[in-house]
């Protein structure tokens, strides 16, 4: 805060008024830490500089204050960030390889099924050319009871 301060139009509130105040417009910076009123002139203010000298002193130690609890929150803030971005990115990486393992794994279960539906394609197309073999061997096996009754009735003559 500047020097000149205590002669603003304003007058700062009384230091139980300035601990219930918005403390936002507030602003702390290093030159904070300096008085307002140097010690020699506090010895000959009149009381009510006093008052006002002790209230902007409130002020200022509550800005620093307050300062230093918003630059710890900041920091802490950071610092949970960063922890859940570390975090994100592991679980993304996780995900990323459960995805490929998977892809890979749906790629070879694809590739097996293909496998066994040509395979019984396949099958399926030797069995249509064993049913014309399946009607031939039905015909011999007619002729070939024949001709075992005929052999029978032949050695079994009377």
């Amino acid at each position: 805060m500047e020097a000149d301060a205590p002669s603003s139009p304003n007058p700062p509130p009384a230091p139980e008024e300035a601990s219930q105040e918005d403390p936002s417009p507030v602003r702390s910076s290093s030159s904070s830490s300096s008085s307002f009123v140097s010690a020699p002139a506090a010895k000959e203010a009149p009381p009510e500089a006093r008052k006002v000298a002790a209230a902007m002193e409130a002020v200022e130690r509550d800005a620093v204050a307050i300062a230093e609890s918003y630059a710890s929150l900041f920091a802490s803030l950071r610092i949970a960030l960063s922890n859940v971005t570390t975090t994100s990115a592991e679980n993304m990486e996780c995900l990323g390889e459960v995805v490929g393992r998977l892809q890979e794994s749906a790629l070879e279960a694809s590739s097996k099924g293909n496998k066994y539906i040509h395979s019984c394609l396949r099958l399926n197309e030797e069995m249509r050319g064993l049913e014309s073999l399946s009607i031939q061997l039905k015909i011999m096996r007619k002729n070939i009871d024949s001709l075992d009754l005929a052999v029978d009735r032949l050695l079994h003559l009377p």
